[in-house]
C-alpha cells in the first residue's frame, strides 16, 4: 500500500519498558481499519491524492443523500470520518481509476508502518471554553493580596496614543479545540492484529477522538553513537572515561 497515513482513533496512555529496561510513555492509537473512499488524481482533480474513511459502525440514517451516493460510487461501507491522504510515488492511470496499484475500496491497515520508525499526528485539541489570560496565555496576574483583582488583564493600551488596541493583543477568548500536529513521535510497537500502534509521547486529543497519522515528512537523523540498541548512557561513559581519583 503506498498511501502515507491512516485514520486513527486515540484509546489512552500508558508506559512501555525496552530492552534495557528504561521506561517510556506511550499513546495506544487504534489505527484503521480504513478504506479508500476516492482518488485524486493529476489528470482529473491537479494533485495525488487518496480519500480514506475510518471504518466505524454509522447508521445509514445518519448519512446524507450526498454522501450515500458519494459512497456507494466507490461500493464501500458508510464511514464516519473522512481525510485525503498523499500517496507516494502517484503515477496517474489513463482511466483515472488507479494510481501505483492504489484503487478506490481498497483497505489501509497499520502495516504500513512497519518500515518506520517516526509518524506524525494531527488531532483537536481538548476544548476549554472561554479562558482568561491566565489560563490561556499564562501571565503572571497582578498582587494576591487583600483588594486586588488577581486575574486580570490590566491595560491593553495607551489612551492618548495610539489611542487604540493593536492587532494580536493578547485577551481571554477561546482556548483549545484547535488543530495541532505532533511530528517525529517514536513508534514503540505494532499490534497488527488489532490495527494498535504504540508512539512515544503525548497525542492531541481526549480519548476516543479521531487523530490523522502519518508518515514522518522530516524524520530526525540518527546520530552516530547516540543511537541505536548499543548506545552507553553519555554520563556513564563520561565517569567511566575520568580519571579514579586516589
Amino acid at each position: 500500500m503506498s498511501v502515507t497515513g491512516i485514520l486513527g482513533k486515540k484509546i489512552g496512555m500508558t508506559q512501555m519498558f525496552d530492552e534495557k529496561g528504561d521506561v517510556h510513555p506511550v499513546t495506544v492509537l487504534k489505527a484503521g481499519p480504513c478504506v479508500i473512499t476516492q482518488l485524486k488524481t493529476m489528470a482529473k482533480d491537479g494533485y495525488n491524492a487518496a480519500q480514506i474513511g475510518y471504518v466505524d459502525f454509522i447508521k445509514a440514517s445518519k448519512v446524507n443523500k450526498a454522501m450515500t451516493g458519494h459512497f456507494a460510487k466507490s461500493n464501500v461501507p458508510p464511514v464516519r470520518v473522512v481525510k485525503e491522504v498523499a500517496v507516494e510515488a502517484a503515477s496517474a492511470g489513463q482511466d483515472g481509476e488507479q494510481s501505483n496499484g492504489v484503487k478506490a475500496g481498497d483497505r489501509v491497515l497499520v502495516d504500513i508502518f512497519s518500515d518506520e520508525k517516526f509518524v506524525d499526528v494531527i488531532g483537536t485539541s481538548k476544548g476549554r471554553g472561554f479562558a482568561g489570560v491566565i489560563r490561556r496565555h499564562g501571565f503572571g496576574g497582578g498582587p494576591k493580596s487583600h483588594g486586588h483583582m488577581f486575574q486580570v488583564q490590566g491595560s491593553i493600551g495607551a489612551s492618548s496614543f495610539p489611542s487604540r488596541v493593536f492587532p494580536g493583543q493578547r485577551m481571554p477568548g477561546h482556548m483549545g479545540h484547535e488543530q495541532v500536529t505532533v511530528r517525529n513521535l517514536r513508534i514503540r510497537g505494532i499490534d497488527l492484529d488489532d490495527n494498535l500502534l504504540m508512539v512515544e509521547g503525548a497525542v492531541p486529543g481526549p480519548r476516543d477522538g479521531y487523530v490523522l497519522i502519518s508518515k514522518a515528512k522530516a524524520p530526525p537523523r540518527e546520530r552516530r553513537g547516540f543511537a541505536g540498541a548499543g548506545t552507553l548512557d553519555p554520563l556513564k561513559a563520561s565517569k567511566k572515561a575520568s580519571p579514579k581519583k586516589k
